[in-house]
């Protein structure tokens, strides 16, 4: 399990321990002709990730139906640890490129892991155990993005450990990179000891069994007869218009997601005179480390509760009516950010302070300015949990049986992994034409905001279409029909 757990958390990690430095990363390569531009090559650096690992998903399912469960999972453990410390390794937009997109190969087999957690579990605990997987997700996207704000150019930030460090002062991504692929590590390593193979082949029949089961004359015709062979749906008569909604609404859910993981980052380091808030890296791996302390209490004690007092399509719906203003309010803190940077001009620091300077400089102001800042990020991340966690739930809910189930999820993560390549490159290039023309409102830097919060509104109005059916499992419901149908049926036989 710990191996599964590593592959599952090592996802989250890899796609997000970048986006902190990511541009200051890309505005130290040649590439870059002006800072406006900088967004966009942060946002085919975001994209390469993803759009890779959806190209090679599908294969690594194949693979593994082949070679066996192990040993794919441990080649994609081995890829992705050298891939990652290669990417801290960049000095130049073309080795970022590509060692990003390898590493995005490398962890296209998440889908596997899934897979093997699926064939160890049994009906007692197979609940509770996929349960883990948006824990672990969210604990990554937050975890990962602290590490590398807090631990990217060790030699500038922390002078008094680092300082004599060539090798960080030659790559100052290295150190962030290193660290977080210590969970790869970690799961490789168990998994070469410790981690079992859980596919099951059928050992090819005998001849003798081959000649027993092949029918002759004498063969009874009606023998057998009353097997049906189990009937196989199509894909679009799964997607009937109910089912249609709901994988739109979750759609539309990541669409926002991708787009508020890249655009994060990007505004929070742009300067003031940008829209953004001219924070350093640490200043974000600060916030987002502040942030991700509380998504376990969040997912394992305030949803479940949640869910318990009303629905999970409830749920869902009122974490998509926090996301809103959310959205809306967050490009307005620039403003709050700005005036403190007239202040701090007469000082010493370029950039805003970390929190341990706010009574000697801004004081009051700057409180404010990470008061409201975490307050924001904070409801963000609650209407998150809430809104994914349901939809995720949903989706799985309206497979009409076992048999589908499959299929069901195939089609979302296709969809959904589709707006993960969408959304980066899409708010990159927004962010960068709205910075560069300064338009009025909303077509200034709060562009890519607006559409963030149009987006949860429209996600919302789509859910307030699904009816409350989607809170019952389907296939659960369909597995207990068809027992009963089996137990009134051998009564009838008797």
């Amino acid at each position: 399990l710990s191996a599964l757990l590593a592959v599952r958390l090592a996802e989250p990690v890899n796609l997000n321990l970048c986006t902190p430095f990511l541009y200051e990363m890309v505005k130290s390569f040649d590439i870059v002709k002006q800072p406006e531009d900088v967004p966009f090559y942060a946002g085919l650096l975001l994209t390469s990730y993803s759009f890779c690992q959806t190209m090679v998903a599908m294969y690594w399912g194949v693979l593994s139906d082949r070679i066996g469960r192990r040993p794919t999972l441990l080649i994609g453990l081995a890829g992705d640890l050298v891939t990652f410390v290669l990417f801290g390794l960049s000095k130049s937009f073309t080795w970022a490129l590509v060692t990003r997109s390898l590493n995005g190969m490398f962890t296209g087999n998440s889908g596997v892991a899934k897979t093997v957690l699926v064939e160890i579990a049994d009906d007692t605990n197979r609940p509770r155990m996929m349960a883990l997987l948006p824990l672990l997700w969210n604990v990554g996207v937050i975890a990962g993005a602290a590490l590398g704000g807090l631990l990217a150019n060790p030699v500038t930030q922390y002078p008094n450990i680092f300082g004599s460090w060539e090798i960080f002062r030659i790559y100052p991504y290295l150190l962030p990179c290193l660290v977080g692929s210590f969970t790869t590590a970690t799961g490789l390593l168990i998994g070469l000891f410790k981690l079992k193979e859980t596919l099951v082949v059928q050992p090819p029949a005998s001849a003798e069994e081959t000649q027993s089961a092949t029918a002759t004359e004498s063969t009874p015709l009606i023998a057998g007869s009353n097997v049906r062979p189990p009937h196989k749906q199509s894909i679009m008569s799964l997607l009937t218009p109910m089912r249609k909604r709901v994988l739109l609404t979750n759609v539309v859910m990541w669409l926002a997601l991708a787009m508020y993981t890249t655009m994060y980052p990007m505004f929070a380091a742009s300067p003031t005179r940008d829209g953004g808030l001219g924070f350093s890296t640490r200043g974000i791996g600060i916030s987002l480390a502040i942030t991700s302390i509380v998504v376990p209490y969040i997912q394992l004690v305030v949803y479940p509760a949640m869910v318990r007092k009303y629905t999970t399509l409830k749920c869902c719906q009122t974490g998509l009516k926090v996301l809103i203003p959310v959205f809306f309010a967050i490009p307005f803190l620039s403003v709050l950010a700005a005036h403190i940077e007239r202040i701090l001009s007469e000082s010493q620091f370029a950039t805003l302070p970390v929190p341990n300077t706010w009574l000697s400089h801004a004081g009051l102001e700057y409180g404010a300015l990470w008061a409201l800042l975490l307050t924001l990020l904070l409801m963000r991340m609650l209407g998150d949990v809430m809104a994914f966690t349901s939809i995720n739930l949903i989706v799985s809910n309206v497979a009409p049986s076992a048999a589908t189930l499959g299929t069901i999820n195939g089609i979302q993560q296709m969809a959904t992994s589709w707006m993960r390549i969408i959304g980066p490159i899409g708010a990159g290039a927004l962010w960068t034409w709205s910075v560069k023309h300064k338009l009025f409102y909303p077509f200034n830097s709060h562009l890519v905001w607006v559409i963030l919060a149009l987006l949860s509104t429209v996600a919302w109005r789509l859910s307030l279409t699904l009816p409350e059916s989607v809170n019952i499992y389907q296939p659960g419901q369909a597995a207990r029909a068809a027992s009963d149908r089996s137990d009134d049926e051998s009564e009838s036989d008797q």
